[in-house]
């Protein structure tokens, strides 16, 4: 998503409490020959509800502040369980697998989705050097990225991973226009564009990383938005799939308003509609994941019930045949010095948005799948 925030860096990391917690859980789940397990697509028909919830104040927001506490209230409040819980895994804050956030969502049942985010600062529109695609080709990172697909194999426990997120967006670092953009002549095959080339052999390499390192847990998605930018043809989406082998699901982005003062948006059926059938052509076989929607609670031109209850039933529907789970992005950030400019995503933070959306999942209660499926691991 775009976030027009003041992004200063806070500090984190995995403490003691992330080993003891580890240390505490059940063994790795199991399948047939003792194999580990991944999150598998839901039963047919029915559609996987996962949670993004950061309630970090003003522009320290890195995107991984949700709680336990904030689960249990979130999935009371909706009156639905969730199946996953979405956090973003920021490098800046340091390399190691993230233990102690994994702990607590497994032991409560869930699954972690984990954005993989490479980058040293939450900056948007720039390059970041540290972690440029180059580096990630040339080997620089594959100690740091074979001990995080180590640590999640030990882990044990299912999860989603995703890296690259929202790919032919060019307000993250990973980017195609920062990294060769529409040249034939700098990498690999002189018939496609150096950018999203450089990002597929990105992708594919800390795939096969974390699988040579037996992390045979992991479901991996591929995660762009609904809409190119630039919007120009080297920047496709197209061009920037990993291939079948490399990806289970793919994942899309579609919002609403992103602040209080924008004028208009498209519904997301518009965005859906734009994006689905281009999903379906580059992976025919893969199921489709709404990984991120919401839309600015405090908006007044475009009123936040409307939005997702016209969301909601599109979701909920029966017109994406391959669509299998549905994810609110639940945030709060700052866009400049001024609090009336300040942007909610937030579902608690708007009763009669609540009220719908609640209202919507439990008419669809039969098509909701709160509990995650889980498979044998392995590519």
């Amino acid at each position: 998503m775009i976030r027009r925030d003041l992004n200063r860096i806070v500090g984190g990391g995995a403490g003691i409490l992330g080993f003891i917690l580890a240390a505490l859980l059940p063994p790795a789940a199991a399948g047939p020959g003792g194999s580990l397990q991944r999150i598998d697509e839901p039963p047919a028909g029915k559609l996987y509800h996962g949670l993004f919830y950061s309630h970090v104040e003003g522009d320290d927001q890195p995107e991984n502040g949700v709680t336990e506490a904030d689960v249990r209230r979130f999935e009371k409040s909706v009156g639905k369980g969730v199946a996953w819980v979405y956090f973003s895994h920021n490098w800046f804050e340091g390399r190691a697998f993230p233990r102690e956030k994994c702990a607590w969502i497994n032991q409560i049942g869930k699954v972690p989705y984990i954005r993989l985010m490479l980058r040293s600062h939450m900056d948007q529109y720039r390059p970041d050097p540290q972690y440029a695609l180059q580096k990630i080709l040339d080997g620089k990172l594959d100690a740091d990225l074979k001990a995080w697909g180590r640590a999640a194999r030990e882990f044990g426990q299912p999860r989603l991973v995703e890296w690259g997120t929202e790919c032919n967006g060019d307000w993250f670092p990973w980017n195609g226009k920062y990294h060769g953009g529409s040249k034939k002549t700098g990498f690999g095959d002189p018939a496609k564009p150096d950018g999203p080339e450089r990002f597929v052999a990105a992708y594919r390499r800390i795939v096969d990383l974390a699988r040579g390192e037996g992390a045979a847990n992991i479901t991996w998605v591929w995660h762009v938005n609904w809409s190119n930018s630039p919007a120009k043809s080297w920047n496709d989406l197209a061009n920037y799939y990993p291939g079948d082998t490399y990806v289970h699901w793919v994942a899309v982005s579609a919002y609403g308003t992103q602040g209080p003062r924008e004028t208009s948006t498209g519904s997301l059926k518009s965005k859906l509609d734009a994006a689905y059938p281009r999903l379906r052509h580059v992976a025919p076989s893969k199921p489709v994941l709404l990984a991120e929607f919401g839309t600015d609670v405090r908006n007044s031109h475009v009123p936040a019930t409307e939005w997702a209850d016209a969301a909601l039933r599109d979701i909920l529907g029966a017109g994406y045949d391959r669509l299998i789970g549905f994810c609110w992005w639940n945030e709060r950030w700052q866009n400049d010095d001024n609090p009336a400019h300040d942007s909610n995503l937030m579902l608690l933070d708007s009763p009669p948005l609540l009220q719908g959306y609640r209202t919507r999942l439990e008419e669809a209660k039969e098509k909701v799948q709160e509990a995650p499926i889980l498979i044998p691991g392995g590519p």
